[in-house]
């Protein structure tokens, strides 16, 4: 049951106070950063316009000199960063303990799952009545892949989640090599596309240049990249030099998110220029560590970070279903004009479309919120499930990620009643309901609080 909005801030205020002194505090200070960068990014890069019905355009498209701007606003690679050195941690604490892979697995993706299933029911009830109340289908299959698009990068981040294990030990057994490998595999599928030859290659780097920032994070949690000035500072400069080199004279383009028509894209799938970008942002995260620590130690600061810990997948999630419902309600009424993008009034404007789906949102988490704070089923601490439950556990991630991705991958555009590919929301819920059941079969505990750096 969702607590009310006082004892919640209150509730929130005690978990600051009681935060354990292990804990680095500037990890969720990163991650409350690059979830709140993206939300901005992806609702300043929406256009809209009104002529008997909402258009949308991307600003990024339309208006060339906002597209260096991702530099800044293209933070994932933090969010990997840091989310590589929290399951390390919550790894090696869950083998400390005598738990297995299985059961850690469990109990990692369960707060990322049960938010996204609420938002692919959602959709996908809204879908349905929109649709029934004489919508049209091509709007609204629009709008329901709008509302869907952070759902590409929880494919990647799941998938990083779901390898941790071999990835981990891996990395006890290589150490840094085993980014530099998945690097150079990067530059080798971006080399099969820019050459034409097997362009088709290039689709693992979607996973392999994730997985290369997420080992960076199993480095610093570690220390086999100290949290130092003097580690950091020479990795972001030799990130920005590698940044300028291959975007402005080399042949990859500025901007950080991909762009239609563009032949290669910095995203779609990730690129060295965004690994260079990585690199960069994970050498002054590691820079500013010891002040960033410092300044968390303060009640106020510190109880923020924990709020927005506390609701991160919640309003990554629904973000974009924010700026679905702004459009709606803001432009049909004509409380909000549309001018020519990057002018004078055009930037000026973007204030209150920032206030007002800032607003919804927080609506939204204050609805759904309570989804991912509240506990679900789990193994205990430190438990080790079984063979059969280790097969249920890996088969029933796999079959989410064939959902998932089939409903990422879909497009715009009318995919029948739901708004979304019917075969690929059952594949979804057949696999989150076998993850279900797997968790209801094993020892099971209640558990609270933010997304932990170790397990219990």
């Amino acid at each position: 049951m969702s607590l009310p909005p006082l004892r919640a801030l209150r509730e929130l205020r005690r978990l600051a106070e009681r935060t354990p002194e292990h804990r680095d505090r500037h990890i969720d200070l990163l991650r409350a950063i690059a979830i709140t960068a993206v939300v901005a990014g992806h609702w300043l890069a929406v256009h809209v316009t009104y002529d008997g019905g909402p258009r949308g355009g991307n600003v990024l498209e339309l208006v060339p000199w906002t597209r260096p701007l991702t530099w800044l606003f293209q933070v994932m690679p933090v969010f990997f960063l840091v989310g590589g050195y929290a399951n390390a941690a919550s790894l090696a604490a869950c083998r400390d303990r005598g738990g297995d892979a299985a059961a850690w697995t469990l109990r990692r993706t369960d707060r990322l799952l049960r938010p996204t299933t609420v938002l692919l029911a959602v959709l996908a009830g809204a879908a349905l009545l929109a649709r029934a109340a004489g919508a049209d289908p091509g709007l609204v299959g629009a709008a329901v892949w709008l509302a869907g698009i952070p759902l590409w990068f929880l494919v990647a981040y799941l998938a990083a989640v779901t390898l941790t294990p071999p990835m981990h030990a891996l990395h006890r057994r290589f150490g840094l090599a085993v980014p530099v490998a998945l690097a150079v595999l990067v530059g080798l599928g971006d080399a099969a596309r820019l050459t034409g030859w097997l362009p088709a290659v290039g689709s693992a780097n979607f996973l392999f240049a994730w997985l290369a920032v997420h080992q960076l994070g199993f480095a610093w949690q570690d220390g086999r990249l100290p949290a130092r000035p003097r580690a950091g500072l020479p990795l972001a400069f030799a990130g920005l030099a590698a940044l300028v080199v291959l975007t402005v004279p080399g042949p990859y383009p500025i901007s950080m998110v991909g762009l239609a028509g563009q032949e290669i894209q910095n995203t779609s799938p990730p690129t060295l220029a965004l690994l260079a970008l990585a690199a960069t942002q994970a050498g002054l995260a590691l820079a500013v560590h010891d002040p960033a620590c410092r300044w968390l130690r303060r009640l106020r600061p510190w109880t923020v970070v924990v709020a927005v810990n506390s609701v991160i997948m919640t309003l990554f999630l629904w973000h974009m279903t924010a700026a679905v419902l702004g459009v709606l309600a803001l432009y049909p009424a004509g409380w909000l004009p549309d001018p020519p993008p990057g002018t004078p009034l055009w930037v000026l404007l973007r204030v209150p479309w920032l206030v007002v789906l800032a607003v919804i949102l927080g609506v939204l988490v204050v609805v759904f919120g309570p989804v991912e704070r509240r506990s679900g089923p789990s193994p205990a601490p430190g438990a080790a499930v079984g063979v059969t439950a280790g097969v249920l556990t890996f088969a029933g991630m796999g079959v989410v990620l064939a959902g998932l991705l089939g409903v990422a991958t879909a497009g715009p555009g009318d995919h029948g009643v739901t708004g979304l590919p019917v075969p690929a929301l059952i594949v979804y819920f057949a696999g989150a309901g076998i993850l279900r059941f797997t968790r209801w079969r094993c020892m099971i505990v209640p558990r609270r609080g933010l997304p932990g750096h170790r397990e219990g």
